[in-house]
C-alpha cells in the first residue's frame, strides 16, 4: 500500500508541473491507473517469489506463502490490475499506458528474476521505478522530451541509496532468500561509498531546472536552495554510513531519502504555481 501510494504521489506531483490547466478527470485517471499498475507489479513479484518469501520474516506473511490466497486468485488480481491500470491510462493518452506497460515489463521480466543473480538488478529495477514521476508529465503533455527526461533522471538516481540503505539494514534477511541488493554484496565501505556517490548525482539531477536548459521544467532560486538543503540533509545520512556503517545508520538513511524525494517533488510542484 504505501509502495502504491508513493507512485500515485510522483506522477500527480509529475502531472501538477507538466499541465497548463487541471482537468480532474485526468487526475483521477492517472492515480487509480499508476495504482493499479503498481499493485499488478507487485503481485505480479508475490507470484513469482512465492518460495522465496516464505524464507524471509519481511514476506513470509504476505498472502500467498502464509496460505491466505491461492497463486490462481493472485494471478487474476494481476490480470484484472494490468487490464484496468492500462485501460486507465490509454484513456488519458496512448504514451502514457506504453510507459506503464514498459515499467510493469521490466519489473516483473528483469528486476524480480535478477535480484537473485546479480547486484545490477537494483540498477535494472531503477528504471520501472523512476517512470511514475515522468508518467505524470507525460499524461499532462503526451509527449516525452527533456522535462520528463530530467524528473526521470533524478528519481532514477535517487533509487540507488534508497535501496541499498533498505539491502543493508534487511541485508540478512536477504540473505535467506539469496537475493543480492547490495553492490558489493557486503555492508562494507564499498557499498556506502557508491551509496554517496549516488546521493551526489541525485542532488545534482535535482537541481538541473535552475540553470534554465530543461524546457519547461523550471526551478527558481529559492526552490533550488531549498532543494540543496534538503539533499544535503539526505547526503548527511549517506556519509554517517559510511562512517558507522550500521543497521541504524542505514534505516536513518532510508527514511532521510523518503522524505527527500518527497518534499522534494512538493518543493518543485509549489515553485511552480508561485512563479
Amino acid at each position: 500500500m504505501g509502495l502504491s501510494l508513493s507512485v500515485v504521489f510522483s506522477s500527480i506531483a509529475g502531472y501538477l508541473l507538466g499541465v497548463d490547466k487541471i482537468d480532474f478527470a485526468t487526475l483521477v485517471l492517472l492515480a487509480f491507473g499508476g495504482y493499479f499498475m503498481v499493485g499488478a507489479s507487485n503481485a505480479y513479484n508475490q507470484i513469482i517469489e512465492r518460495d522465496l518469501d516464505v524464507l524471509m520474516d519481511r514476506t513470509k506473511n504476505r498472502p500467498i506463502p502464509a496460505g491466505r490466497m491461492s497463486v490462481n486468485t493472485a494471478f487474476a488480481i494481476a490480470v484484472i490490475f494490468t487490464v484496468l491500470g492500462v485501460v486507465s491510462l490509454y484513456i488519458i493518452n496512448p504514451r502514457t499506458a506504453m510507459y506503464a506497460a514498459i515499467s510493469i515489463f521490466l519489473y516483473t521480466c528483469a528486476y524480480t528474476p535478477l535480484k537473485t543473480k546479480t547486484p545490477l538488478a537494483v540498477f535494472v529495477g531503477a528504471i520501472p521505478g523512476a517512470i511514475p514521476f515522468m508518467l505524470g508529465w507525460v499524461a499532462a503533455r503526451n509527449d516525452f522530451g527533456i522535462e520528463p527526461g530530467t524528473l526521470f533522471a533524478i528519481q532514477f538516481f535517487w533509487q540507488f541509496p534508497h535501496f541499498w540503505a533498505i539491502g543493508w539494514f534487511l541485508f540478512d534477511d536477504y540473505q535467506k532468500g539469496g537475493f543480492y541488493m547490495l553492490p558489493t554484496g557486503k555492508q562494507d565501505k564499498g557499498t556506502a561509498a557508491q551509496t554517496i556517490l549516488y546521493t551526489v548525482w541525485t542532488i545534482l539531477a535535482s537541481l538541473i531546472p535552475v540553470f534554465g536548459f530543461t524546457g519547461d521544467l523550471k526551478l527558481s532560486y529559492v526552490a533550488a536552495a531549498i532543494v540543496l538543503v534538503l539533499g544535503l540533509f539526505m547526503l548527511r545520512y549517506a556519509l554517517l554510513l559510511f562512517k558507522k556503517r550500521t543497521v541504524q545508520a542505514a534505516k536513518q538513511l532510508m527514511l532521510a531519502s523518503v522524505s527527500y524525494i518527497t518534499l522534494l517533488q512538493i518543493v518543485y510542484v509549489i515553485d511552480k504555481f508561485l512563479r
